[in-house]
């Protein structure tokens, strides 16, 4: 394991874990509203996904206290931005058939990396750092899917997603420990790198294989819940 001191070059500014919180609110705030919800399980729903990764992080793995969520209530009010955004303009955002999915790729990168920058400021190694990240980019979705009684698309086979976010958690580890760079800047090309691989992935229909134990007839991509 790499031991990494707490105070060496991996704070990110405030902006980069409350953009993701907006990005990811907005994008269960949009799929809530397309489903019909009213004001409430709207909210719920975008919180889920905002900060669902958030609350996993800190409360399996870190522990550093209460989740960061709820210590600065910041992370509420972005949430509750997403979800007036969700409420009042769903209709018009929803003429634009990208938006959610390149919400939904911005705020995969960004949450991989927020993940793994607080868990090597904690002084875990970078595999472990890694895993976090990705649980931090997909927890929230992962939440979502359960609360709204979706098998979770995460579990299913279809486009490379947590593999993505893989990479992109990976990327930073390397550029902040191996080459030391310094990490906004490393952010900002981790979250780039994981967008251009999600898109790419997509725009090439490159998918996931499922477990064989016989012969199973082709599996076709299932689309997210909030690509529907």
């Amino acid at each position: 394991m790499v031991a990494v001191h707490p105070e060496a070059f991996f704070q990110l500014p405030l902006y980069f874990d409350l953009g993701a919180t907006l990005l990811f609110g907005l994008s269960g705030a949009l799929l809530a509203a397309r489903r019909g919800y009213d004001p409430v399980g709207l909210f719920v729903v975008a919180l889920v996904t905002g900060v669902g990764g958030g609350l996993l992080r800190d409360g399996l793995f870190l522990q550093q206290g209460p989740p960061v969520c709820v210590q600065d209530g910041r992370y509420l009010l972005v949430v509750l931005i997403a979800s007036v955004a969700g409420y009042f303009f769903a209709a018009a955002l929803d003429r634009i058939r990208g938006l959610l999915f390149v919400v939904d790729a911005i705020g995969l990168g960004t949450y991989a990396v927020v993940g793994v920058q607080k868990s090597l400021a904690l002084g875990l190694g970078v595999g472990a750092a890694s895993f976090v990240g990705v649980l931090n980019a997909v927890g929230g979705g992962l939440l979502r899917d359960v609360l709204v009684r979706e098998e979770p698309f995460l579990f299913k086979p279809g486009e490379y997603y947590a593999l993505v976010a893989g990479a992109g958690a990976s990327l930073f580890c390397l550029l902040t420990v191996a080459l030391e760079w310094p990490a906004p800047r490393a952010a900002a090309v981790a979250i780039a790198v994981t967008f251009a691989l999600r898109v790419v992935s997509h725009r090439l229909g490159w998918t996931t294989a499922p477990a064989r134990t016989g012969p199973h007839p082709r599996v076709e991509a299932p689309l997210r819940p909030d690509q529907e």
